[in-house]
């Protein structure tokens, strides 16, 4: 009995050791999976520089949160080396290098109703690029219409250092991937729709992007775009409706002479004046009309003031007539020459 314990005892013995010789399923059939590389900030990345015949301030990095600051990161994606990939909802940039990394930039992107999402490509590329606001935007900032014909390039240009131009299905919509002297912007919804860029990030990604390359941007909520969506138009602004005058009518304009029409008179109609008395004389039928005056003499009047119609003339007194005496044999009776004269 003695003997068989031992063979049995040594049997479970050499049955464990052969187990801890054979590898685990899991290890043999799994991928030894590599650490994730450590965000990596690039030394020196904002001091100040010369660019051209210009020079780029140096960007205080204790101001920018570490976040949107260049560095070396973990991304995965299925997009190609050398593609853009904008994430609006976090505001950053990346710019894939290879597999499964990127470089990550900060960014600004646009304003509640400025926003968009879809896919575009870099159309073209500008140093210190010449900036015009288009119409609307000058509507929107009165201010900005003595850049109509385009602000030249330089250190307060809003373009920046750089800028790339974007275009969609062969339309240029425009939007830019551009520098800001408003470095305090980034990491904020600011511009128009554009993506702004520190000027001396903006510079570094120039030079890594070829022509035609490819840029999605994200939607608002950090999905990928299923095609392009546009902010609405602005609202056109109405034009002033010009009001014409209301101008007093014309008084009538009286003609020179005729102040001494009643209708015509400021004054109203003028009194009648009451005709001369004139003694009855005797007058044969033949000698009864009395002269008429000449045309071109008016008649004389009392003298009325300058504003007042002249008054109605009194008619003038007929001389007395001769009287014919008839012959002594024909005399009538006093009673009938009295009858003749009047």
């Amino acid at each position: 009995m003695e003997l068989i314990g031992r063979k049995l005892a040594a049997a479970v013995l050499a049955a464990g050791m052969l187990g801890g010789c054979v590898p685990d399923a899991a290890m043999v059939n799994g991928k030894v999976e590599e650490p994730a590389p450590q965000p990596k900030l690039f030394e020196g990345a904002y001091a100040a520089r010369a660019d051209g015949k210009y020079t780029l301030p140096a960007i205080p990095t204790d101001r920018v949160p570490v976040q949107y600051q260049r560095q070396t990161v973990a991304y995965t994606s299925n997009e190609a080396p050398g593609t853009i990939v904008i994430n609006p909802r976090e505001r950053v940039l990346y710019f894939v290098t290879g597999k499964d990394t990127a470089i990550r930039y900060g960014i600004a992107v646009g304003k509640e109703g400025f926003q968009w999402s879809g896919t575009a490509v870099v159309a073209n590329r500008r140093h210190w690029p010449t900036w015009t606001p288009p119409p609307e935007m000058i509507d929107r900032k009165p201010e900005l219409k003595k850049w109509e014909k385009g602000q030249p390039g330089g250190p307060t240009n809003p373009l920046g250092a750089r800028a790339l131009y974007l275009e969609t299905n062969g339309r240029d919509y425009g939007y830019r991937i551009h520098g800001t002297p408003e470095w305090n912007s980034i990491g904020h919804n600011a511009s128009s729709g554009c993506i702004r860029m520190i000027n001396q990030d903006v510079v570094d990604l120039f030079e890594r992007v070829p022509d035609g390359a490819k840029v999605v941007v994200m939607t608002h909520d950090g999905k990928m775009p299923t095609g392009l969506t546009l902010p609405p138009p602005p609202p056109k602004k109405a034009k002033p409706v010009a009001v014409a005058a209301v101008t007093a009518p014309a008084k009538p304009a009286i003609p020179s002479g005729l102040s001494n029409l009643p209708m015509l008179s400021p004054y109203g109609a003028p009194a009648a004046a009451e005709p001369a008395a004139t003694e009855p004389t005797a007058t044969s039928p033949s000698e009864a009309t009395p002269p008429a005056p000449a045309a071109d003499t008016p008649p004389e009047t009392t003298g009325p003031l300058a504003d007042e119609p002249s008054a109605v003339p009194a008619p003038e007194e007929v001389p007395d007539a001769p009287v014919v005496l008839p012959p002594a044999e024909a005399a009538a009776p006093a009673e009938s020459q009295a009858t003749d004269s009047l």
